[in-house]
């Protein structure tokens, strides 16, 4: 049978942060949303009723020493037929200059194990556009060995408005990391709020995907002060529905509020010399921000 494998980083290597999972764990609830978005000619071969879950992998980067893991591995067919095949989904945050010869080990390691026919895709999914390589080729001057390709997405080289009539959870989901300018922040997430309350997703769903969302493209208040203003003025029932989504604006305000607060602790760490890093995970605020409060005290 054929066995979809997603190939991502080990949480323990310093390159690894809860972007990596967050987009982990949207691919992985949403993986035949996610190729009928942007693959649709590998999600029409694919029977996804017959999917289930295999164990954990864990393999060594031989590039790099360290070590990899196959956080999801599950087995399915191709509709109509017994053909066994691997797809490998690796979902990158940050540039690397020899990302298309890992995306080649990543594929030796898989063949190497399973002998099966392997799909190779790469999601890059950092905010800076890079004209990243597709292939990894082996030649010489006398003879030409090897041409490694893999299919690509990035994200960010997409056009968000293209997107908000879908009724794709992960077209959704992803509005966040697409191309957009600051002055369209706001208008993004009054249209992923249409977007949500559009597809009447289950409970845990809609929270995953507002949840990841907010992980992304985070408004200040002063922007969230002019979204609630839009909102308004939408049509009655559907501002209605937005009010009532996981995290409505009446919790808005008091999650400001909470943030305010731990604005005062960052100050008061920042005071007492701790490092940046370790007050962002101490008290949930970015890195980012966490700077913005330091440069404000020096001020």
């Amino acid at each position: 049978m054929p066995v979809l494998t997603y190939v991502y980083e080990d949480a323990g290597t310093s390159r690894y942060t809860d972007h990596d999972q967050l987009f982990k764990e949207l691919i992985h609830t949403f993986f035949a949303e996610f190729l009928e978005l942007f693959f649709p000619e590998v999600h029409k071969y694919i029977d996804f009723s017959a999917i289930r879950p295999l164990s954990e992998e864990v393999f060594t980067d031989l590039l790099g020493g360290e070590s990899r893991r196959a956080d999801i591995v599950i087995e399915a067919t191709l509709k109509g037929e017994e053909t066994i095949l691997i797809i490998h989904v690796e979902p990158q945050s940050y540039y690397q200059a020899n990302f298309h010869e890992r995306m080649y080990l990543y594929f030796s390691l898989l063949y190497n194990k399973y002998r099966k026919p392997i799909l190779p895709i790469a999601v890059f999914t950092y905010d800076k556009n890079y004209n990243e390589k597709n292939e990894f080729t082996m030649s010489f001057p006398f003879f030409h060995v090897l041409n490694f390709q893999f299919l690509t997405l990035t994200l960010r080289k997409l056009r968000w408005r293209d997107f908000i009539h879908s009724n794709n959870p992960v077209a959704a989901a992803l509005l966040c990391k697409m191309g957009f300018t600051e002055a369209e922040r706001v208008e993004v997430k009054k249209e992923f709020l249409r977007m949500l309350v559009r597809m009447q997703l289950d409970p845990a769903r809609q929270r995953l995907i507002y949840g990841f969302f907010e992980r992304y493209l985070k408004l200040s208040d002063e922007e969230e002060k002019v979204l609630m203003q839009e909102v308004n003025k939408l049509d009655p029932e559907l501002a209605s529905k937005i009010m009532e989504l996981p995290i409505s604006y009446e919790e808005k305000g008091k999650e400001i509020g909470r943030n305010e607060e731990k604005r005062k602790i960052a100050q008061k760490m920042i005071k007492e010399g701790f490092q940046l890093n370790t007050i962002a995970k101490i008290i949930e605020l970015p890195v980012e921000e966490i700077k913005l409060i330091m440069e404000k005290g020096n001020d």
